[in-house]
């Protein structure tokens, strides 16, 4: 593992009364271990786990995909006064890995088609200019361009944009995560199927064995049952780890999926 605690201190001053400072789990100045490779951050909506993730990418400067860092990142203004103030413990610090947020894929696979119609254009533009010149010198103008479309195809085996959101998200995945990399994932099954959230855990798995962490904000019971992973319940100030068993995540989707009409009969 790389980082082994991140502990939030008790806000003070004027700025105790402002987002984030004033949610309950900041008040409560918890200090959280992580104690296993892959670590699930659960719990209700609103209940902190997201901004804490958001706060400990912008500490540890992580990358965030979709934009260009987390110091520039606007929606992350608020987060990076509360960031400011947390106090992380590392055992091998790593500038490997990325911060993800669900919804930041959409802009990241926006940016990527940008570039390649930049570079297919740029290229059409080069093979125009060197006509009618020696194929040494034509070769030589467009192989920037095409070394770059390459690279492009081959990291992602293709074009993102081409795919389903739940295909090219898994194929985003395994051409980004590398070994030893420190990844914080703010709901990454949004556009995943079960299926695919089972192909997720699989990558998981692969990637600790290579000596990378995860912390992970999520609300699916799939992911939550990755072997060996720790849970901390955010539905509690301090977060608490919980067993998967007992949480109502799986709980209710256990006796929902059991028994579907009583459910739906008092709605």
């Amino acid at each position: 593992m790389h980082l082994t605690s991140v502990h939030v201190p008790a806000p003070f001053g004027a700025h105790a009364e402002t987002f984030p400072f004033n949610i309950p789990l900041v008040k409560a100045a918890p200090k959280i271990d992580f104690t296993a490779p892959v670590t699930f951050f659960v719990g209700e909506n609103g209940s902190g786990k997201s901004t804490l993730l958001e706060a400990i990418a912008s500490a540890a400067g992580s990358i965030t995909v979709g934009t260009a860092d987390t110091e520039n990142d606007v929606s992350l203004a608020a987060v990076r006064k509360l960031a400011k103030t947390l106090k992380l413990a590392w055992r091998k610090k790593t500038r490997k890995g990325f911060f993800l947020r669900s919804e930041d894929y959409f802009g990241y696979v926006r940016r990527l088609a940008r570039t390649r119609a930049e570079l297919e254009r740029e290229l059409q533009e080069a093979e125009a200019d060197y006509q009618g010149k020696s194929e040494l010198a034509r070769a030589m103008g467009t192989l920037p361009y095409k070394k770059e479309l390459h690279a492009l195809n081959t990291r992602y085996h293709g074009d993102l944009d081409n795919r389903s959101h739940g295909e090219s998200y898994l194929a985003f995945f395994q051409a980004r995560f590398v070994p030893d990399g420190l990844y914080l994932l703010d709901e990454p099954e949004a556009p995943l199927s079960p299926v695919r959230q089972l192909a997720m855990i699989a990558m998981l798995k692969q990637m600790v064995g290579q000596g990378a962490q995860f912390i992970i904000a999520t609300h699916s019971p799939i992911l939550m049952a990755f072997p060996g992973a720790a849970i901390l319940s955010f539905d509690t100030h301090p977060p608490r780890p919980v067993a998967y068993e007992t949480l109502e995540h799986v709980t209710l989707t256990r006796d929902f999926l059991n028994n579907p009409e009583q459910f739906l009969n008092h709605l």
